[in-house]
């Protein structure tokens, strides 16, 4: 049995743009609601939402029937996470708070067997489809989408370098955290932010290592994507039932006087 494509890892080798949407609500059913919709990504995310395996492996569930691919942001640069969750057949994994070189060497390291890494064995998990893909380990490397994200200013000065690693397939610039390593706690939209942002992904871009983010502007998002980032989450479940709650109860009472 073969090992299936990873449409996200093989589109960000190719130079082709993928738009993406941020999952939080830590639901399989939500999951479900959002995967006939045709994104060509989504991030699950483990470290700012209450997700846990179970969680995560029945959203990775809801979107294997589909062609978006889900990422899983992991909650640390940890090698035992890393395991367990690429055993759930996480297709690949977004690694918060990447620094330095090392510490980007230590995340790639995490999703490769010995010798090239650290990644424990085991046959029978559900990424291997409970033993049936028998050459599963010498496939899942080149399938197994890697991205680190940067999310300070010292950081963005090494993006670079980080970017540079073996093994990395994109760099994701995390505009909230650098905002608020800036002094700009809550204004990932600021001016500042991007001016800081935009000219290491444009040395990023020509060294030819594809670049993302999170917005949650579609227009801007729109406007990255036309300057050449390679993958851009253009909002996220949870903030769309927001706005979409808030929008429906202020036209409920507008029309009805409230």
């Amino acid at each position: 049995m073969e090992m299936p494509r990873n449409l996200f890892t093989h589109a960000l080798v190719a130079g082709q743009s993928q738009l993406g949407l941020w999952i939080t609500l830590s639901s399989p059913f939500a999951a479900e609601v959002t995967a006939p919709s045709g994104f060509d990504w989504v991030l699950i995310d483990m470290e700012h939402s209450p997700n846990d395996y179970f969680s995560v492996l029945g959203q990775l569930q809801a979107y294997a029937p589909t062609r978006t691919t889900p990422i899983v942001r992991v909650e640390w640069n940890d090698p035992v996470a890393v395991k367990r969750l690429l055993d759930l057949g996480a297709s690949g994994l977004l690694f918060p708070m990447i620094q330095n070189v090392e510490e980007a060497e230590k995340a790639v390291a995490s999703t490769r067997y010995p010798p090239r890494g650290t990644r424990g064995f085991s046959g029978a998990s559900r990424a291997t489809k409970f033993g049936r893909i028998t050459d599963y380990a010498t496939q899942v490397e080149r399938e197994t989408t890697v991205l680190l994200q940067v999310e300070t200013a010292a950081a963005v000065d090494r993006a670079e370098e980080i970017g540079a690693v073996d093994g990395v397939h994109g760099i994701f610039f995390g505009p909230g955290d650098i905002a608020a390593d800036m002094g700009k706690v809550g204004k990932p939209m600021d001016e500042d932010v991007w001016s800081l942002i935009r000219p290491a992904a444009e040395k990023l871009m020509a060294q030819g290592v594809p670049v993302g983010t999170l917005v949650q502007d579609p227009a801007f998002a729109a406007d990255l994507l036309r300057e050449g980032f390679s993958f851009v989450a253009c909002g996220s479940d949870a903030v769309l039932l927001a706005r979409a709650a808030d929008g429906l109860l202020a036209d409920m009472k507008d029309r009805t006087g409230q």
